[in-house]
């Protein structure tokens, strides 16, 4: 692609740019917003299975915190080959979907050898780390959402086995991105996930990505350890991992930041008042995790304070896990080694599903 600098800064609405941009292993759907300005990161976005970028990222990038970090930085949404709504079946012979290190290999000719900012959401997370791990040099940070970094093993199987749903496609969707409680108790939802998975995804191109997600690798990151090996395999850059507390990819989660680097790693660990994932119903607390990140990088320095930083502080309550002997917003250090949590929201919040609302014709571009 893509990504051409632009000397001037627009005062008028962003200019939202589609792009089909040609790779070893077919095309790939990239959505641009904004223009890259100077020697700042890109924002990267890739989604998870079933999901496109904007059914995975549109509650959260229109969201009114995140609109006050994309005015810093241009943002490209990356959609799978053959994922987005729409897409024509992908050829049956003479052809072969891309596996999941291919798929980290189509960022550089997206990127045209520029850095990002990596947000991703499960297979998207792992796609991110993997590129990551190949090319630390164009990765300032990664938002990994539902990260796991292991092969397909026996914690995926055993969800799959609890759950009993393992006959059809959108089923298989269905319980890696929702918990068991969602699925037994929230029916609603999951039809309408499951009429969405069905009925506006091409389900050939869908079964491609789902098999090349779960015929994935073991990225084989380990801890460096204080006084031993420092050089082993890991992510360099800064890394915040996300998982809400009813997600089923909460172990997978932990397990990973078991194997990061504690020093430049956050895990953020989402309490969901309902049991819907944090990215859909409550993306406010997400996009202020995210905010206070950047800042961490060293981006963003005169922005405000977000309300999650504000609340906390005037309560008292962890303020020491958070602001430790530093302020983030003032200096480019990574961010600490904590497990965030944060605490549900009140009644009085808006609790609207994405679902709910891309069913009633609400759904916009990201």
């Amino acid at each position: 692609m893509v990504l051409e600098e632009s000397e001037y800064d627009s005062v008028f609405e962003i200019e939202i740019t589609e792009e089909d941009v040609e790779t070893p292993w077919g095309k790939v759907q990239c959505s641009l917003k904004g223009n890259p300005r100077g020697n700042r990161p890109v924002i990267l976005t890739y989604h998870d299975i079933g999901l496109n970028h904007q059914t995975c990222f549109s509650s959260l990038f229109e969201h009114e915190d995140m609109q006050e970090i994309t005015g810093h930085f241009a943002v490209c949404h990356v959609t799978a080959i053959g994922q987005q709504e729409g897409a024509s079946m992908l050829p049956t012979t003479g052809f072969e979907y891309p596996s999941m290190d291919q798929m980290s290999e189509t960022l550089p000719i997206i990127l045209n050898i520029r850095t990002i900012i990596g947000v991703g959401v499960g297979a998207g997370a792992y796609i991110l780390a993997k590129f990551a791990l190949s090319h630390p040099d164009l990765v300032e940070g990664l938002v990994l959402i539902n990260f796991n970094a292991q092969a397909e093993g026996w914690m995926d199987w055993a969800a799959n086995k609890i759950t009993g749903w393992t006959q059809t496609l959108s089923d298989v969707v269905i319980t890696h991105l929702f918990g068991k409680e969602e699925i037994q108790n929230d029916h609603d939802l999951i039809a309408t996930f499951r009429h969405h998975v069905t009925n506006n995804v091409n389900q050939t191109n869908l079964q491609h990505f789902v098999k090349s997600y779960y015929g994935r690798k073991d990225l084989e990151i380990e801890r460096p350890v204080p006084g031993g090996n420092m050089n082993v395999k890991t992510l360099k850059c800064p890394s915040l991992l996300v998982v809400g507390d009813s997600s089923p990819a909460v172990d997978a989660v932990v397990d990973s930041n078991s194997r990061l680097d504690p020093t430049i790693t956050t895990l953020l660990k989402v309490c969901t008042c309902v049991q819907t994932e944090q990215l859909v119903d409550e993306p406010g607390k997400l996009t202020e995790a995210i905010k206070y990140f950047v800042q961490g990088m060293g981006y963003m320095a005169s922005a405000s304070m977000t309300r999650l930083i504000r609340s906390r502080t005037s309560s008292g309550n962890s303020c020491s896990s958070l602001d430790g002997s530093r302020s983030r917003s003032q200096s480019a250090h990574p961010p600490c080694p904590w497990t965030l949590p944060i605490p549900c929201a009140g009644g009085t919040g808006s609790q609207d599903s994405f679902w709910t609302q891309f069913v009633e014709g609400g759904e916009g571009g990201a």
